[in-house]
């Protein structure tokens, strides 16, 4: 508790047997055990008022309660998918189509119908790039 070691309270108790004599030394030793006792009481009891009128017990477990709730926002971040934003799709361009005789109408740029959300799918990347690609940096022999 405060360091002191085997050799430190043999030291002490050999030089309280020379002083006391053993007649006076267990009366002695039960008083100094009695005091310590009662010393480590008081001091607890002081403590667990303190701890009391400050709301000690309250703060630590409002503080455990937001680590658990840090803890449980971290988790669903980790384990909800995360959700992909729609891509835009480009509305259909309109043209203008000049006849000598007709006067100028709008026409759609396509004569089928515009194609649906589901139906247009997003251009892939490459998962691999070419041998020749000249951005990619040289290869080790």
């Amino acid at each position: 508790m405060f360091g002191i070691s085997f050799s430190e309270l043999l030291l002490v108790g050999l030089v309280a047997l020379l002083v006391l004599g053993p007649e006076r030394l267990p009366g002695a030793a039960r008083t100094a055990g009695l005091w310590v006792g009662r010393l480590k009481r008081s001091f607890n009891a002081i403590k667990q008022e303190v701890e009391r009128e400050i709301g000690a017990d309250e703060i630590r477990r409002q503080l455990h309660n937001e680590h658990i709730l840090s803890l449980e926002q971290e988790a669903r971040k980790i384990f909800t998918p995360t959700q992909q934003e729609p891509t835009p799709v480009e509305p259909v361009a309109t043209q203008t189509i000049h006849a000598p005789a007709a006067e100028a109408m709008p026409v759609a740029a396509a004569a089928e119908p515009a194609p649906s959300v589901e139906t247009v799918a997003p251009a892939a990347a490459p998962t691999t790039p070419a041998p020749h690609d000249t951005t990619l940096p040289p290869r080790a022999p």
